[in-house]
């Protein structure tokens, strides 16, 4: 028996002699489902990977720049921003499977992957410009967007609201944390 896979759809192919002259090929093709946590989770992974690919190589301004003395978690950032995106990306799965395909849900979609976008903009688009401000700015629309998205989804799915709950918790502490290092830092604001 062989089996070939193609990009969408799998084929089997299923031999079986009868005799030396006689040879009966069975043909069945069964289409692959990509699965819904599949879509979001590739692409929220790679909307981060486009943000971490465009980063500007001006990290060395950020890494010089003053930090408030009670930020001692800044080696946890990394970990915190991966739970984050994972109960975003698991907040936004509850609700396509609520209502799969319809207008509503994609809209909604498009709500998460702006999140997204507007959360993976921070760092490249701050050390563009430089600007602790805009840092502080971009911050502050995440969570703004993320408060729009919970009470969006919370009517449909109590648990994709709590999802959010870590990015509403930890996006003010970012955000002020940017503002606050643009006051140590004002020729750098």
């Amino acid at each position: 028996m062989a089996t070939f896979t193609g990009a969408v759809s799998r084929t089997r192919l299923s031999c079986r002699g009868i005799s030396d002259k006689l040879l009966i090929v069975k043909v069945s093709t069964k289409a692959v489902m990509i699965k819904s946590w599949m879509i979001i989770g590739i692409i929220a992974f790679l909307v981060g990977f486009a943000g971490n690919w465009m980063t500007p190589n001006q990290s060395q301004w950020f890494r010089q720049l003053q930090r408030p003395r009670w930020l001692t978690f800044e080696s946890a950032i990394p970990l915190i921003w991966t739970v984050i995106f994972t109960c975003g990306a698991w907040s936004a799965y509850i609700i396509w499977e609520h209502s799969p395909n319809t207008y509503t849900t994609r809209l909604m979609m498009g709500l998460y992957l702006l999140l997204e976008i507007f959360t993976i903009a921070y760092t490249p688009v701050m050390l563009h410009f430089r600007s602790l401000i805009v840092g502080t700015i971009i911050g502050g629309t995440g969570l703004l967007i993320c408060l729009l998205i919970t009470l969006a989804v919370l009517p449909v799915s109590m648990w994709a609201a709590l999802l959010l709950l870590p990015y509403l918790l930890w996006s003010p502490i970012g955000t002020y944390t940017t503002w606050e290092m643009s006051r140590l830092n004002p020729e750098d604001a």
